[in-house]
């Protein structure tokens, strides 16, 4: 009965999106005040019924109901009850029931706090919202049913990956939807821009928190996910451009330039044909991400689906939702007159070459991600496309970004001089200088891309503290006023400030892990001790544990470092009974300074064991950036001009200037 619930509410969500997709786009284009009332209400409504049917899957899984083919291929009934839940988006119709979730979550929010949108135009917004809501959840009603029924229904389900059984599953996927779906709102408001003719700085303003609130998402999202690789699949790596991962950083970069040019737009009415087209290929590679995840053309841990039926179905929607995008944007975008002119060195000249380099950084991720599929698609050679090319191709366009980015924010808008914001940057270049020497003398640095690297990362955070400290430190008032002007700055400037500094704390962590690992592979028998990075490890020996619905091998390792002890850690080898299927569990020991990251392999005869032990330095320093990056994001967003400082529109139609 439940699960009838459940498919009864998608299919009333698919109707209330057809009329909240219909109706309201044709009311704002006749100008009837009756039909664009529909857009709020059924949008609401939508979300009700989704949300409904949501529930029953969660439902279903708590209560381990196996006459539900969904339930059946993917859990069972020793599966812990958090797996059980986090379970229900850990397969293709779960995963895209949250999707949908998301989607209409983002519509309803549209809908309630959209007070500031003209009438028609936010009409139109959830008009285009809906019609994207449409395609989803025929998607899933036609192929991709999460409630089909099992007859005869088993005794007990199949289980689910076990690698999916960890707490990063019910972190990773929701916040990476927030992110990938929210760029659907992104989207909606280009082409009802594009509708309406009207792409301004109220525009600009109106789009910025909605893009805020999907790249904070976003953000997190990449980073739990990088995160729960590490500490879960045991190789001691954080990032290894698996091409679901390239799909995911893909729609965060044009994200991030998105969120940079609008920002022009809203203070100097100009780059908005280009705006727009962020706007629209931002979403694209959400799309696109979702269409390599589920179409069976990569065979990856992060893969749901291998049905090529249903990568047809996306691909079908892929283009028919870009592909209009794009023509109506080639007939609308010479309408689009910029308002201010700008010289080359100026603000808006620095964020348009911060959008250059971001647009080209993610081409060059598309390239690597995509050609080793369409070499295969024309018949030639399997390829895979590594680390190699990546580094040799994304890294040469970051260290030009990096290197502009505190200059940028120094300039003026329209026409700047040069001189002038270096002399205010010069202390900040002068101590990332001396701490790059601090650092290759505390930690013997001899290679040339860690210092390189190191000194990008205190350039960033000391440059971006430049700004706010110049800015209070104006002459008169002594060290209180210097306080209070600091204080005082917006948070919009000081969400900029935490965002940059963020990314540099990324950077260091990711050119200390990726410069300065140590790494041992060897056998060792209990009782035997080896060294790494000067840390003595004791292999103590191999015990059996149980869990829930696994049962393990257990190695211990007991650490100390100049002859005080330091920790004692765990890896396991668990079998999961059910699944028949085996993990690997590191045992980790963090500090802001490293990680210790062991892991037991397997039996090597005469009672020894295969082992890996890691030294990563300044690991942590990588997700703490991210989280730095998201909370400036989140600052950004609680920024109150961005709740009252658009005018205020008419409230009715009648009200609205005539198109």
């Amino acid at each position: 009965m439940i699960a009838e619930l459940g498919h009864y509410a998608l299919v009333l969500a698919m109707a209330l999106a057809l009329a909240q997709a219909v109706l309201p786009l044709w009311g704002a284009a006749r100008r009837d005040a009756t039909l664009v009332a529909v857009a709020g209400p059924a949008a609401l409504a939508q979300f009700l019924m989704v949300s409904l049917a949501f529930g029953a899957l969660v439902h279903l899984y708590v209560v381990s109901d196996f006459s539900v083919a969904n339930v059946a291929a993917n859990s069972h009934q020793s599966k812990p009850l958090v797996y059980r839940i986090s379970g229900v988006w850990g397969n293709h119709e779960g995963s895209l029931l949250l999707w949908v979730w998301i989607l209409a979550l983002f519509g309803a929010a549209v809908a309630a706090f959209g007070k500031n949108l003209p009438v028609l135009f936010k009409a139109r917004v959830l008009g285009v919202q809906a019609l994207i809501g449409v395609g989803f959840l025929a998607f899933m009603l036609f192929t991709s049913n999460p409630f089909e029924r099992l007859d005869p229904a088993p005794f007990e389900g199949r289980g689910l990956n076990p690698i999916l059984q960890d707490p990063g599953l019910a972190m990773h996927p929701p916040m990476l939807y927030l992110g990938y779906v929210g760029f659907s709102t992104t989207f909606s408001f280009a082409i009802a821009g594009l509708l309406e003719g009207r792409i301004d700085p109220s525009w600009a303003r109106w789009l910025r928190p909605w893009t805020l609130a999907a790249w904070t998402a976003l953000t997190l999202g990449i980073a739990l996910g990088s995160w729960w690789a590490y500490y879960e699949l045991g190789w001691g790596g954080f990032w290894f451009w698996d091409p679901v991962e390239n799909a995911s950083f893909m729609p965060w970069l044009a994200g991030t330039a998105l969120l940079h040019s609008a920002i022009v737009v809203e203070k100097r009415d100009t780059l908005k044909s280009w705006t727009i087209l962020l706007a629209i290929l931002t979403f694209a590679l959400s799309l696109l991400g979702t269409f390599l995840v589920r179409s069976g053309v990569l065979t990856s841990v992060h893969a749901f689906a291998s049905d090529p039926a249903r990568g047809v179905f996306i691909l079908a929607l892929l283009v028919v939702a870009i592909g209009g995008a794009l023509a109506l944007y080639a007939w609308r975008a010479p309408t689009l007159q910029g308002g201010g002119s700008f010289a080359p060195l100026s603000r808006e000249g620095a964020l348009l070459l911060n959008n250059l380099l971001l647009a080209s950084a993610t081409a060059t991720v598309l390239l690597g991600t995509l050609y080793p599929l369409a070499l295969d698609v024309v018949g030639g050679p399997k390829i895979s496309v590594g680390p190699p090319y990546f580094n040799a191709t994304f890294v040469p366009l970051m260290l030009p970004l990096f290197l502009v980015l505190p200059i940028g924010a120094m300039l003026a808008w329209k026409r700047a001089e040069l001189g002038p914001a270096l002399l205010r940057l010069w202390p900040a270049a002068a101590a990332s200088l001396a701490l790059v020497l601090l650092a290759a003398i505390a930690s013997d640095l001899r290679g040339g891309l860690a210092l390189l690297g190191y000194g990008l990362g205190f350039w960033l955070i000391l440059g971006s503290l430049a700004d706010p400290l110049t800015r209070a430190a104006l002459p008169g008032g002594g060290f209180g006023r210097f306080w209070r002007r600091l204080a005082g700055l917006p948070r919009a400037s000081w969400a900029m400030v935490v965002a940059h500094l963020g990314l540099g704390v990324l950077v260091i962590g990711v050119t200390a892990t990726s410069t300065g690992q140590s790494e041992r592979i060897l056998t060792m028998k209990p009782g035997e001790s080896t060294e790494i990075a000067g840390y003595a490890v004791r292999f103590e020996g191999v015990r059996e544990v149980r869990g829930p619905n696994w049962i393990a091998q257990r190695g211990t390792f007991t650490v100390s470092h100049d002859g005080a002890p330091v920790t004692e850690l765990h890896s396991d080898k668990r079998f999961f009974l059910v699944e028949r299927r085996p993990t690997t569990e590191a045992g980790i020991h963090t500090t802001l300074a490293r990680d210790l990251y062991f892991v037991l392999g397997d039996p090597s005869g005469d009672g020894a064991w295969t082992v890996r032990l890691y030294h990563n330095p300044l690991v942590v320093w990588i997700w703490g950036g991210a989280v730095l990056m998201a909370f400036g994001g989140l600052l950004s967003l609680s920024d109150r001009r961005f709740r009252v400082g658009a005018p205020r529109p008419a409230r009715t139609i009648a009200a609205v200037p005539a198109e």
